[in-house]
């Protein structure tokens, strides 16, 4: 007993799960939405599931549960007027669902530019008939999908970005403003080299220059 309490005594607290708030107050007064993937793993051969997310999916409709808003005041959209580029693979398209949401509620009069990915079409299009609905209401200018197990060659959000390379230089030039929200590795690091590249192409500009 006493050993059990001594390893008790040492364990660190379970550390907070953070999520993005995928709602907007003016289009879901009263409500809070998060966009949660049930997170597995395998170790020694045995598959493990994510402490929070598997014990999110296990509550029942209705229930209560205890939380906190962790505010970051950086990731923010801009005035109504400016353009915004998302770049959300996966479940990173949380926040972005907040910003459309919360444009289309206000009328905000500034282009919407959406990168989605995921691996399979008929099973991950996250929030589709959402993005369709805003497509054909215009609150999104763009929407560029990449589904990375739909074809034999893996297509992910960077090479939606390069293929479009020219337009979202202009986007670029025209002021607007660009959020990645996802894994940070490798995601994060391919896309900030894709924009990189795209700016040396359709910006003339060197290495040095873009950096």
């Amino acid at each position: 007993t006493a050993q059990f309490e001594e390893v008790i005594s040492i364990l660190e607290p379970i550390t907070p799960r953070l999520y993005s708030i995928s709602s907007s107050p003016e289009a879901h007064s009263g409500e809070v939405h998060i966009t949660v993937a049930k997170d597995y793993f395998t170790i020694n051969e045995e598959v493990k599931y994510g402490l929070c997310s598997a014990h999110l999916a296990a509550l029942p409709m209705d229930c209560e549960i205890e939380f906190y808003v962790h505010k970051n005041n950086e990731f923010r959209l801009p005035a109504e007027d400016k353009d915004v580029i998302m770049i959300g693979p996966g479940t990173g398209i949380a926040p972005f669902r907040s910003f459309l949401a919360e444009r289309d509620a206000t009328g905000a009069p500034g282009r919407n530019w959406l990168f989605f990915g995921e691996q399979k079409f008929a099973s991950d299009f996250l929030y589709q008939t959402e993005l369709q609905s805003w497509v054909e209401t215009g609150v999104l200018t763009r929407l560029n999908v990449a589904f990375s197990r739909d074809q034999q060659q893996k297509v992910y959000v960077q090479h939606k970005i390069q293929k479009h390379g020219a337009a979202f230089f202009e986007w670029l030039e025209g002021g607007a403003y660009v959020y990645i929200c996802g894994k940070k590795e490798p995601m994060s690091v391919d896309v900030e080299n894709t924009i990189m590249n795209v700016i040396q192409e359709f910006g003339n500009r060197n290495e040095t220059q873009v950096q």
